[in-house]
């Protein structure tokens, strides 16, 4: 997956993220991004990084995601993996 498309599927998740209001809540919370802020900066590649996070932290939301928009619960992790921060060593 390359960088852009990580960066659209991230930004297609935030999207979903934005419209459950307690998911929104609770990414607010943990990253200390004012919901404002979020919009104002989510063209950039490391905070959709710290988002998809949050995201692949909770099962349910990634399932919720991925059935609602047919969309391959692989992908999430691949994207992860194309934005900054996301080329760590897996060692499990």
């Amino acid at each position: 997956m390359t960088e852009n498309d990580a960066e659209i599927l991230a930004l297609k998740i935030l999207e979903w993220i934005a419209r459950d209001e307690d998911a929104m809540v609770r990414f607010a919370r943990l990253s200390g991004i004012d919901p404002i802020d979020l919009i104002v900066h989510a063209s950039d590649p490391e905070m959709l990084g710290g988002m998809m996070d949050f995201f692949l932290s909770d099962e349910e939301l990634i399932i919720a995601f991925c059935d609602e928009t047919e969309t391959d619960k692989e992908l999430p992790a691949l994207a992860r993996q194309a934005l900054p921060g996301g080329n760590t060593p897996h060692w499990t």
